[in-house]
Parts: structure tokens; C-alpha cells; sequence
């Protein structure tokens, strides 16, 4: 993952006839992290997608070097599978290693889950099965859209030892929060600087 990289320059997102924000350059490195910040409707789930190419940038660029996973407040895995079994078909696409799946397991506490069909998983477990899903990927960018929410004390510890253990291998990871998260000294994008009535203020 030594040579991850996802570069912003003077970003732009149009939605909806609405500029939601622009002017957004960010630029990250091996083992570098960034928090998006605001309120609900500020654009920081917009963001997220047109860093995993999702969403088209109404202005400026995107360049990114390395895989990218992406998580929201979709749980996309099949709710009949076995929680293993449905962790286990993304890992194929993404090429993981066999021992992926297993080890993301671990890293949620939910390997004595691994039998059981992903609808019968709780409201909190299902969040874990998506971070899960995140970690069996090997992608190098993380993207990680309200990751604490459905999280209880001890499973937040796992989400932050999960991104630790990320950043150490050279990863890189973009969480968008509107609550603390446990992650050492990110750098901080407060996205309600950057829509187009606060930029012309400074003007």
C-alpha cells in the first residue's frame, strides 16, 4: 500500500441544481488520514462518492492511485448468506487474499457470527459486517461514510484499532462523522468552509 494516493484540487459537486460545495483541494499520502466534518446535508456523503469515482466533479479533479472501498448506510451483502459466505463474494471481486474474510472477522469480534444469515444479524452487528467488508477488500483507500453510527463503546474501540492498523500499513483513509471517532491527528475538513456563500464572504 506504499504508493496509495487520493489528491483533491478545487473540487466542485453540483446535485440537484444546488452547489453543494466547492473549492475543496485535500491531498493524502501513505498512512494519512482526513475527517469530513458538518451538518447533515453539507455534502460530506457527496464528497466521499466522488472520491471513490462514483459521482462526477462538477469542477477540479480527482486523482486517485490504489483500490478503493467505500461504506454507507447501504449494507450491500446478501441478507440470505451466511455472514462469511456474503464477506467472502466481495473479497473474490476484489481479489483479496483467501485469509481476508477471516481476519476481518477478527477485527469485528464477529467471527462466531461467521455462520449465521446476515439478516438475522442485530442493528450493530450489521455495521460491523460492513466495516468488515471494507477490511477483507486489501483496498488501499478507505472511505468511510458515519462509521460509528450503531456502534456501542466497545465496538468503537474496533473501528479505531481497525483504522490504526490501516494507517500503519500505508493505508489511507477518509471518514465523513458527525460525532468524534477514534482516530489519531487526522486532518480535519470542516465542509461548511467551503460552500459557495462562505467562500464569498472571504472574497
Amino acid at each position: 500500500m506504499s504508493d496509495a494516493a487520493l489528491r483533491l484540487t478545487d473540487v466542485a459537486c453540483l446535485r440537484g441544481g444546488r452547489m453543494l460545495f466547492r473549492g475543496v483541494s485535500l491531498t493524502l499520502g501513505p498512512g494519512e488520514s482526513a475527517l469530513l466534518t458538518g451538518p447533515n446535508g453539507v455534502g460530506k456523503s457527496s464528497l466521499l462518492r466522488l472520491c471513490a469515482g462514483l459521482l462526477p466533479a462538477f469542477a477540479g479533479t480527482v486523482d486517485r492511485r490504489g483500490g478503493i472501498a467505500l461504506t454507507d448506510e447501504r449494507l450491500a451483502l446478501d441478507m440470505d448468506l451466511p455472514l462469511a459466505t456474503a464477506l467472502a463474494f466481495w473479497a473474490q471481486l476484489d481479489r483479496a487474499e483467501p485469509e481476508a474474510v477471516s481476519a476481518a472477522l477478527d477485527a469485528m469480534a464477529l467471527t462466531r457470527l461467521a455462520d449465521v444469515p446476515v439478516r438475522m444479524l442485530s442493528t450493530g452487528q450489521r455495521k460491523r459486517a460492513m466495516l468488515a467488508r471494507v477490511i477483507a477488500s486489501n483496498a488501499p483507500i478507505w472511505l468511510l461514510d458515519e462509521p460509528g453510527n450503531g456502534l456501542d463503546s466497545a465496538s468503537t474501540d474496533l473501528l479505531g484499532a481497525a483504522v490504526a492498523a490501516h494507517l500503519a500499513s500505508g493505508g489511507i483513509v477518509v471518514a465523513a462523522s458527525h460525532q468524534p471517532l477514534p482516530m489519531t491527528a487526522p486532518l480535519t475538513l470542516a465542509l461548511a468552509d467551503y460552500l459557495p456563500g462562505a467562500l464569498e464572504d472571504t472574497l
